[in-house]
């Protein structure tokens, strides 16, 4: 397999000017057998902003332009120009309203409005801000965030995943006992979706409820995609009235050994003053990408690709200085991918 070497631009802002993006997409994309595509980035945020974060998993770009960037360790919001000539912290590290702690997820309207979960006092607790960073809402979710999946030093407390589309929340929030929820702005209570899958540990409500910890997309038309995030890989297709489309195991030859290393038993670790199950991911981030296709990243650098009627189409992995395992994924108004870490900019193809 053929690598090319990442290539820095001079420009303040690392992506390639728009007369080289007219180049063929070959120059960009590579397969090897077996059908494995090989996309290489096409620049990135430059190297001195990278470097202000410490564990970058949110990359998104707003209509106008800009970038903002969630540092989920440094419990810090950043936004980049688009010319990438400067960034700025909109949100830092607090427990009082207006900044976070212990952040677990992120997300960001067209507009540039973005929502923070948090977990201060081991309470959970959603946040919004305009484009800013001045706060502009928020609500306490009920019961205490407990952890559910742990993966090396990170553990997702509470709220693992939302979406945040600038007029409603969409959060897993298994606890609940349904897999995602979706609140108005106010933390109103708009409808729940999604029955929690049987996982054989019923009996155990945390290891059950982290079974079904996932991320919830929301779709064009209006319905939903989630996808499991540990256990055995699968995901599943809502309509915009909440009803069951089609349920997809995920199966692949890049992620058997993953597969077979999900254990019967969990090991278990002290937490809180009690013990909860300590269950790692099989799945660390999925998207959708402007023509409905679900993307969907392993924890092995592999990323499956499916249509709107849940077929694999394509296998992909992503290469910047090197091989990259995707923390996170997100879909420019111009068709372009941004991933974490290293805030890269892919073209899809």
């Amino acid at each position: 397999m053929v690598v090319a070497a990442f290539l820095f631009l001079p420009s303040a802002f690392c992506l390639l000017p728009s007369a080289l993006c007219l180049l063929p997409l070959t120059a960009f994309q590579t397969r090897s057998p077996g059908n494995l595509e090989v996309l290489k980035a096409v620049g990135s945020l430059p190297p001195a902003i990278v470097g202000l974060f410490r564990e970058p998993i949110g990359f998104k770009q707003t209509a106008i332009g800009d970038y903002f960037v969630f540092d989920r360790r440094g419990h810090t919001v950043y936004s980049v120009d688009e010319n990438g000539a400067a960034s700025r912290k909109l949100v830092q590290i607090g427990a009082e309203d207006g900044r976070v702690i212990e952040p677990s997820a992120f997300d960001v309207a067209a507009n540039g409005s973005f929502a923070v979960a948090d977990a201060p006092n081991g309470r959970e607790r959603i946040q919004l801000f305009d484009a800013t960073g001045v706060r502009t809402g928020g609500f306490l979710l009920p019961g205490r965030g407990a952890s559910r999946i742990v993966l090396g030093s990170l553990s997702l407390n509470g709220v693992g995943t939302l979406t945040f589309t600038g007029r409603t929340l969409v959060m897993s929030h298994p606890e609940s006992g349904w897999l995602l929820s979706e609140y108005g702005l106010a933390g109103t209570p708009i409808r729940s979706v999604g029955q929690l899958r049987a996982t054989g540990h019923e009996s155990d409500r945390e290891l059950h409820v982290a079974l079904n910890a996932g991320i919830p997309i929301p779709d064009s038309k209006g319905g939903f995609y989630f996808v499991f995030m540990a256990g055995p890989p699968a995901f599943r297709k809502y309509d915009a009235d909440g009803e069951l489309v089609y349920e997809r195991a995920i199966q692949g030859r890049e992620i058997d050994s993953v597969v077979a290393a999900i254990p019967n038993r969990w090991p278990r670790r002290a937490s809180g003053g009690g013990e909860v199950p300590l269950v790692t991911p099989t799945i660390r981030t999925a998207a959708v990408d402007p023509a409905g296709r679900l993307w969907i990243s392993f924890v092995v650098p592999f990323t499956y690709v499916y249509d709107d009627d849940g077929e694999k189409i394509r296998t992909v992995q992503f290469r910047g200085a090197g091989v990259v395992a995707p923390s996170s994924l997100s879909f420019t108004t111009r068709g372009r991918l941004l991933v974490t870490p290293g805030c890269y900019e892919f073209v899809p193809g």
